[in-house]
Protein backbone atom coordinates (compact mmCIF):
# COMPACT_ATOMS: atom_id res chain seq x y z
CA UNK A 1 0.00 0.00 0.00
CA UNK A 2 2.51 2.41 0.97
CA UNK A 3 5.08 4.17 -2.44
CA UNK A 4 8.27 2.68 -2.43
CA UNK A 5 11.00 5.08 -1.48
CA UNK A 6 13.29 3.84 -3.65
CA UNK A 7 12.55 2.76 -7.30
CA UNK A 8 11.62 -0.73 -7.99
CA UNK A 9 12.29 -2.30 -11.67
CA UNK A 10 9.43 -3.70 -13.09
CA UNK A 11 9.85 -6.89 -14.29
CA UNK A 12 6.92 -8.81 -17.05
CA UNK A 13 4.75 -10.56 -15.10
CA UNK A 14 5.43 -14.73 -15.19
CA UNK A 15 3.19 -16.86 -17.25
CA UNK A 16 0.42 -18.13 -15.36
CA UNK A 17 0.71 -22.01 -14.37
CA UNK A 18 -1.08 -24.80 -12.49
CA UNK A 19 1.69 -26.94 -10.72
CA UNK A 20 0.69 -29.52 -8.55
CA UNK A 21 1.99 -30.30 -5.46
CA UNK A 22 2.00 -34.62 -5.51
CA UNK A 23 0.42 -36.47 -8.01
CA UNK A 24 -2.34 -34.13 -9.78
CA UNK A 25 -5.41 -36.72 -10.38
CA UNK A 26 -8.44 -36.52 -12.49
CA UNK A 27 -10.32 -34.67 -9.75
CA UNK A 28 -7.86 -31.76 -9.32
CA UNK A 29 -8.15 -31.54 -13.35
CA UNK A 30 -11.96 -31.77 -12.83
CA UNK A 31 -12.45 -28.27 -11.18
CA UNK A 32 -10.18 -26.26 -13.71
CA UNK A 33 -11.23 -24.28 -16.87
CA UNK A 34 -8.07 -25.50 -19.74
CA UNK A 35 -9.47 -25.06 -22.42
CA UNK A 36 -7.32 -23.11 -25.04
CA UNK A 37 -3.91 -23.94 -22.15
CA UNK A 38 -0.94 -26.12 -23.46
CA UNK A 39 2.03 -27.77 -21.37
CA UNK A 40 4.83 -25.89 -20.17
CA UNK A 41 8.25 -27.41 -20.88
CA UNK A 42 9.38 -27.20 -17.30
CA UNK A 43 7.10 -29.66 -15.87
CA UNK A 44 5.11 -32.32 -16.51
CA UNK A 45 2.66 -31.12 -14.46
CA UNK A 46 2.41 -27.77 -15.46
CA UNK A 47 -0.17 -25.34 -17.59
CA UNK A 48 -0.51 -22.05 -18.88
CA UNK A 49 -3.95 -20.92 -17.98
CA UNK A 50 -4.22 -18.01 -20.49
CA UNK A 51 -2.58 -14.40 -20.25
CA UNK A 52 -2.57 -12.66 -17.60
CA UNK A 53 -2.55 -8.63 -19.27
CA UNK A 54 -5.18 -6.68 -18.59
CA UNK A 55 -7.88 -5.12 -21.31
CA UNK A 56 -10.89 -2.97 -20.32
CA UNK A 57 -11.35 0.55 -18.59
CA UNK A 58 -10.92 -0.61 -14.84
CA UNK A 59 -7.28 -0.72 -14.82
CA UNK A 60 -6.58 1.19 -11.62
CA UNK A 61 -3.82 -1.14 -10.14
CA UNK A 62 -0.76 -2.63 -11.76
CA UNK A 63 -1.01 -6.44 -11.61
CA UNK A 64 2.65 -6.66 -12.81
CA UNK A 65 3.85 -4.41 -10.09
CA UNK A 66 2.11 -6.26 -7.52
CA UNK A 67 3.62 -9.70 -8.98
CA UNK A 68 7.06 -8.01 -8.85
CA UNK A 69 5.73 -7.22 -4.80
CA UNK A 70 5.00 -10.47 -3.47
CA UNK A 71 7.84 -12.14 -5.49
CA UNK A 72 9.91 -10.08 -3.89
CA UNK A 73 7.97 -10.52 -0.64
CA UNK A 74 8.49 -14.21 -0.99
CA UNK A 75 11.98 -13.69 -0.48
CA UNK A 76 12.46 -13.21 2.55
CA UNK A 77 12.60 -15.50 5.16
CA UNK A 78 9.33 -17.31 6.06
CA UNK A 79 7.60 -16.74 9.56
CA UNK A 80 3.76 -16.36 10.21
CA UNK A 81 3.10 -13.10 10.22
CA UNK A 82 1.06 -12.21 13.19
CA UNK A 83 -1.51 -9.98 11.24
CA UNK A 84 -2.06 -12.26 8.66
CA UNK A 85 -2.98 -15.00 11.22
CA UNK A 86 -5.22 -13.07 13.20
CA UNK A 87 -6.98 -12.16 9.91
CA UNK A 88 -7.13 -15.57 8.65
CA UNK A 89 -8.16 -17.29 11.96
CA UNK A 90 -11.05 -14.58 12.48
CA UNK A 91 -12.29 -15.04 8.52
CA UNK A 92 -12.20 -19.13 9.56
CA UNK A 93 -14.20 -18.91 12.30
CA UNK A 94 -17.09 -18.10 10.41
CA UNK A 95 -16.93 -22.15 8.80
CA UNK A 96 -17.60 -23.21 12.44
CA UNK A 97 -20.96 -22.12 12.01
CA UNK A 98 -21.96 -23.92 9.16
CA UNK A 99 -23.37 -27.42 9.40
CA UNK A 100 -22.23 -28.36 5.61
CA UNK A 101 -19.07 -29.80 5.09
CA UNK A 102 -17.11 -28.23 1.98
CA UNK A 103 -14.76 -30.56 -0.15
CA UNK A 104 -13.42 -28.95 -2.38
CA UNK A 105 -12.06 -25.48 -1.82
CA UNK A 106 -10.11 -22.51 -3.63
CA UNK A 107 -7.78 -19.94 -1.90
CA UNK A 108 -6.92 -16.95 -3.41
CA UNK A 109 -3.75 -15.26 -2.97
CA UNK A 110 -2.91 -12.83 -0.30
CA UNK A 111 -2.54 -14.97 2.85
CA UNK A 112 -2.36 -18.40 1.45
CA UNK A 113 -0.19 -20.75 3.08
CA UNK A 114 -1.90 -19.31 6.88
CA UNK A 115 -5.08 -20.56 4.94
CA UNK A 116 -4.42 -23.86 3.69
CA UNK A 117 -2.15 -24.96 7.03
CA UNK A 118 -5.14 -23.56 8.77
CA UNK A 119 -7.92 -25.85 7.02
CA UNK A 120 -5.85 -29.09 7.68
CA UNK A 121 -7.25 -32.07 9.80
CA UNK A 122 -10.51 -32.60 8.41
CA UNK A 123 -11.54 -29.53 9.39
CA UNK A 124 -15.23 -28.55 7.63
CA UNK A 125 -14.71 -32.20 5.80
CA UNK A 126 -12.24 -30.77 3.47
CA UNK A 127 -10.40 -32.95 1.15
CA UNK A 128 -8.42 -30.71 -1.20
CA UNK A 129 -7.18 -27.38 -1.88
CA UNK A 130 -6.41 -25.09 -4.99
CA UNK A 131 -4.10 -22.59 -3.37
CA UNK A 132 -4.13 -19.88 -6.06
CA UNK A 133 -1.41 -16.51 -6.29
CA UNK A 134 -0.49 -14.54 -9.04
CA UNK A 135 3.23 -14.98 -7.74
CA UNK A 136 5.25 -17.33 -8.53
CA UNK A 137 7.38 -17.04 -5.42
CA UNK A 138 4.99 -17.06 -3.16
CA UNK A 139 3.75 -20.26 -4.43
CA UNK A 140 7.35 -21.70 -4.38
CA UNK A 141 8.12 -20.74 -1.08
CA UNK A 142 4.28 -22.07 -0.15
CA UNK A 143 5.26 -25.54 -1.57
CA UNK A 144 8.56 -25.30 0.21
CA UNK A 145 7.15 -24.43 3.14
CA UNK A 146 4.61 -27.61 3.09
CA UNK A 147 6.87 -29.95 2.64
CA UNK A 148 9.03 -29.23 5.16
CA UNK A 149 6.40 -28.96 7.32
CA UNK A 150 4.73 -32.34 6.36
CA UNK A 151 8.82 -34.11 7.00
CA UNK A 152 8.57 -32.82 10.85
CA UNK A 153 5.29 -34.62 10.78
CA UNK A 154 3.22 -31.39 11.62
CA UNK A 155 -0.75 -31.91 11.59
CA UNK A 156 -1.22 -33.25 7.78
CA UNK A 157 -2.81 -31.09 5.51
CA UNK A 158 -5.63 -31.70 2.97
CA UNK A 159 -4.58 -32.72 -0.63
CA UNK A 160 -3.02 -29.39 -2.26
CA UNK A 161 -2.33 -28.38 -5.26
CA UNK A 162 -0.68 -24.75 -6.44
CA UNK A 163 -1.72 -22.62 -9.16
CA UNK A 164 -0.22 -19.64 -10.52
CA UNK A 165 -3.18 -17.12 -12.00
CA UNK A 166 -4.42 -13.99 -12.03
CA UNK A 167 -7.56 -13.67 -9.30
CA UNK A 168 -9.25 -11.32 -12.35
CA UNK A 169 -8.79 -14.26 -14.11
CA UNK A 170 -10.24 -17.05 -11.96
CA UNK A 171 -9.43 -20.60 -14.18
CA UNK A 172 -12.29 -22.37 -12.22
CA UNK A 173 -14.75 -24.93 -14.48
CA UNK A 174 -18.48 -23.57 -13.02
CA UNK A 175 -19.90 -25.35 -10.37
CA UNK A 176 -16.68 -27.61 -9.40
CA UNK A 177 -16.24 -25.88 -5.79
CA UNK A 178 -17.55 -25.95 -2.75
CA UNK A 179 -16.07 -22.69 -1.06
CA UNK A 180 -13.71 -19.95 -2.06
CA UNK A 181 -11.39 -18.38 0.36
CA UNK A 182 -9.51 -14.91 -0.27
CA UNK A 183 -7.59 -13.53 2.58
CA UNK A 184 -6.35 -10.08 1.57
CA UNK A 185 -6.30 -10.30 -1.29
CA UNK A 186 -9.13 -8.66 -3.12
CA UNK A 187 -8.22 -4.81 -2.45
CA UNK A 188 -6.18 -5.21 -5.45
CA UNK A 189 -8.26 -6.64 -8.22
CA UNK A 190 -9.19 -3.88 -10.59
CA UNK A 191 -12.66 -5.17 -11.13
CA UNK A 192 -13.91 -5.97 -7.81
CA UNK A 193 -17.47 -7.07 -8.76
CA UNK A 194 -16.17 -9.05 -11.78
CA UNK A 195 -14.08 -11.39 -9.55
CA UNK A 196 -16.88 -11.68 -7.15
CA UNK A 197 -19.10 -12.72 -9.94
CA UNK A 198 -16.21 -15.62 -11.44
CA UNK A 199 -16.60 -16.69 -7.76
CA UNK A 200 -20.26 -17.01 -8.11
CA UNK A 201 -20.36 -19.14 -11.16
CA UNK A 202 -16.79 -21.52 -9.97
CA UNK A 203 -19.19 -22.63 -6.67
CA UNK A 204 -21.74 -25.25 -6.93
CA UNK A 205 -25.25 -24.47 -5.59
CA UNK A 206 -25.02 -23.44 -1.91
CA UNK A 207 -21.39 -23.16 -2.36
CA UNK A 208 -20.02 -20.22 0.29
CA UNK A 209 -17.58 -17.55 -0.24
CA UNK A 210 -15.34 -16.41 2.46
CA UNK A 211 -13.26 -12.92 2.20
CA UNK A 212 -11.44 -10.57 3.59
CA UNK A 213 -9.97 -7.20 3.00
CA UNK A 214 -8.04 -4.37 4.01
CA UNK A 215 -10.70 -1.29 3.99
CA UNK A 216 -10.77 2.35 3.91
CA UNK A 217 -9.16 3.37 7.15
CA UNK A 218 -6.14 0.88 6.80
CA UNK A 219 -3.12 2.81 7.54
CA UNK A 220 -4.60 6.10 7.79
CA UNK A 221 -1.60 7.57 10.17
CA UNK A 222 0.55 6.89 7.53
CA UNK A 223 -1.88 8.54 5.00
CA UNK A 224 -1.82 11.49 7.29
CA UNK A 225 1.58 12.17 7.73
CA UNK A 226 2.82 11.24 4.33
CA UNK A 227 0.49 14.17 2.84
CA UNK A 228 1.11 16.83 5.61
CA UNK A 229 4.89 16.47 4.81
CA UNK A 230 4.17 16.66 0.93
CA UNK A 231 1.86 19.79 1.58
CA UNK A 232 4.49 20.95 3.22
CA UNK A 233 7.74 20.68 1.36
CA UNK A 234 6.16 20.13 -1.98
CA UNK A 235 2.97 22.40 -2.10
CA UNK A 236 0.96 19.29 -3.01
CA UNK A 237 0.17 15.27 -2.19
CA UNK A 238 0.72 12.43 -4.12
CA UNK A 239 -1.19 9.70 -3.67
CA UNK A 240 1.28 6.98 -1.06
CA UNK A 241 -1.52 4.97 0.34
CA UNK A 242 -3.91 2.78 -2.54
CA UNK A 243 -7.62 3.75 -2.57
CA UNK A 244 -9.49 1.07 -0.47
CA UNK A 245 -13.28 -0.12 -0.30
CA UNK A 246 -15.43 1.38 2.50
CA UNK A 247 -17.65 -1.33 4.49
CA UNK A 248 -20.69 0.73 2.88
CA UNK A 249 -19.17 -1.11 -0.08
CA UNK A 250 -19.08 -4.44 0.29
CA UNK A 251 -22.60 -5.56 1.29
CA UNK A 252 -23.51 -4.07 -2.97
CA UNK A 253 -20.59 -6.18 -4.01
CA UNK A 254 -21.76 -9.19 -2.98
CA UNK A 255 -25.11 -8.57 -4.33
CA UNK A 256 -23.73 -7.33 -7.51
CA UNK A 257 -21.64 -10.49 -7.52
CA UNK A 258 -25.03 -12.74 -7.09
CA UNK A 259 -24.45 -13.95 -3.68
CA UNK A 260 -27.03 -14.67 -1.44
CA UNK A 261 -27.68 -14.00 2.40
CA UNK A 262 -24.50 -11.30 2.28
CA UNK A 263 -23.41 -10.12 5.36
CA UNK A 264 -20.48 -8.15 6.58
CA UNK A 265 -18.28 -7.15 9.27
CA UNK A 266 -15.83 -4.94 10.23
CA UNK A 267 -12.48 -5.32 12.92
CA UNK A 268 -9.77 -2.53 13.21
CA UNK A 269 -6.16 -4.11 14.27
CA UNK A 270 -3.57 -1.99 15.67
CA UNK A 271 -0.22 -2.60 15.40
CA UNK A 272 2.88 -0.87 17.02
CA UNK A 273 5.96 -0.53 15.85
CA UNK A 274 9.55 0.35 17.04
CA UNK A 275 9.74 3.37 14.34
CA UNK A 276 8.55 4.72 11.46
CA UNK A 277 10.68 2.26 9.46
CA UNK A 278 9.43 -0.66 11.35
CA UNK A 279 6.14 0.36 9.79
CA UNK A 280 7.51 0.47 5.66
CA UNK A 281 9.41 -2.93 6.59
CA UNK A 282 6.38 -4.51 7.68
CA UNK A 283 4.36 -3.48 4.72
CA UNK A 284 7.17 -4.32 2.20
CA UNK A 285 7.19 -7.99 3.80
CA UNK A 286 3.65 -8.30 3.71
CA UNK A 287 4.03 -7.12 -0.38
CA UNK A 288 1.42 -4.36 0.44
CA UNK A 289 3.51 -1.55 -1.08
CA UNK A 290 1.48 0.76 -3.61
CA UNK A 291 0.68 -0.44 -6.86
CA UNK A 292 -1.57 2.18 -8.22
CA UNK A 293 -0.51 3.56 -11.84
CA UNK A 294 -0.76 7.00 -10.75
CA UNK A 295 1.68 6.46 -8.10
CA UNK A 296 5.04 8.66 -7.70
CA UNK A 297 7.41 5.86 -7.05
CA UNK A 298 9.97 7.94 -5.61
CA UNK A 299 9.62 9.87 -2.52
CA UNK A 300 12.69 12.36 -1.45
CA UNK A 301 14.58 11.57 1.28
CA UNK A 302 13.39 14.87 3.34
CA UNK A 303 9.67 14.42 2.58
CA UNK A 304 10.50 10.85 3.83
CA UNK A 305 12.20 12.34 6.95
CA UNK A 306 9.15 14.61 7.69
CA UNK A 307 7.08 12.62 7.02
CA UNK A 308 8.41 10.14 10.19
CA UNK A 309 8.29 13.44 11.91
CA UNK A 310 4.86 14.20 11.38
CA UNK A 311 3.86 10.38 12.46
CA UNK A 312 6.16 10.50 15.70
CA UNK A 313 4.15 14.00 16.67
CA UNK A 314 0.75 13.39 15.76
CA UNK A 315 0.56 9.72 16.18
CA UNK A 316 3.11 8.18 18.93
CA UNK A 317 1.95 6.13 22.26
CA UNK A 318 3.56 8.43 24.76
CA UNK A 319 3.49 5.31 27.21
CA UNK A 320 5.43 2.62 25.17
CA UNK A 321 6.93 4.84 23.03
CA UNK A 322 5.83 3.20 19.92
CA UNK A 323 4.07 4.02 16.97
CA UNK A 324 0.67 2.60 16.38
CA UNK A 325 -0.60 1.63 12.27
CA UNK A 326 -4.50 0.93 11.78
CA UNK A 327 -5.36 -2.03 9.60
CA UNK A 328 -9.38 -1.84 8.90
CA UNK A 329 -10.27 -5.42 8.07
CA UNK A 330 -13.23 -6.16 6.10
CA UNK A 331 -14.76 -9.40 6.38
CA UNK A 332 -17.65 -10.78 3.55
CA UNK A 333 -19.94 -13.91 3.50
CA UNK A 334 -22.40 -14.78 0.77
CA UNK A 335 -23.46 -18.35 -0.92
CA UNK A 336 -23.95 -18.90 -4.10
CA UNK A 337 -27.83 -19.80 -4.46
CA UNK A 338 -29.76 -22.29 -3.91
CA UNK A 339 -33.55 -23.35 -3.86
CA UNK A 340 -33.21 -24.61 0.36
CA UNK A 341 -31.98 -21.36 1.38
CA UNK A 342 -34.36 -18.78 2.91
CA UNK A 343 -35.69 -16.02 1.21
CA UNK A 344 -37.57 -12.56 1.75
CA UNK A 345 -41.06 -12.20 1.79
CA UNK A 346 -42.95 -11.06 -1.39
CA UNK A 347 -43.20 -7.25 -0.73
CA UNK A 348 -46.78 -6.43 0.54
CA UNK A 349 -47.36 -9.81 1.83
CA UNK A 350 -46.66 -8.99 5.64
CA UNK A 351 -49.95 -9.17 8.04
CA UNK A 352 -48.70 -6.63 10.95
CA UNK A 353 -47.99 -3.03 10.39
CA UNK A 354 -44.76 -1.28 12.17
CA UNK A 355 -47.48 0.35 14.29
CA UNK A 356 -49.52 -2.79 15.27
CA UNK A 357 -46.03 -3.73 16.79
CA UNK A 358 -45.04 -0.85 18.31
CA UNK A 359 -48.18 -0.30 20.17
CA UNK A 360 -48.14 -4.18 21.49
CA UNK A 361 -44.60 -3.53 22.36
CA UNK A 362 -46.12 -0.19 24.39
CA UNK A 363 -48.58 -2.41 26.19
CA UNK A 364 -46.24 -5.33 27.00
CA UNK A 365 -43.74 -2.41 28.94
CA UNK A 366 -46.81 -1.19 30.45
CA UNK A 367 -48.10 -3.98 32.36
CA UNK A 368 -47.26 -3.94 36.24
CA UNK A 369 -44.06 -5.29 37.23
CA UNK A 370 -42.22 -5.02 33.91
CA UNK A 371 -38.47 -3.42 33.84
CA UNK A 372 -38.14 -0.43 32.42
Amino acid sequence: MLSLLRGLRQSKAPVPALVSLGHAGPAFFECLDLVGTRPLLTSAKAFAVGDSTRSGSLDLFDRQLKTAHRDRAALRPYVEDPLLVAVTESLLDRLEDCKRTFPVVAVLGGAGDVVTSRLSGGRAGIRKVLQMDISSGMLQRDQTFAQAAAKEGKKERPDTHYIQADEEFLPFKPGSLDLIVSCLSCHWVNDLPGMLQQCRRALKPDGLMLAAMFGGDTLHELRVSCNLAEEELQGGVSQRVSPLAQVRDCGSLLTVGGFNIPAVDVDDITIHYKDFKGVVNHIRSLGESNAVHTRQPLMRKAVAQRAAEIYKERFEDTESGTLPATFQVLYMTGWAPHASQQKPARRGSATVSFEDLQDALKKHSDKPGHPT
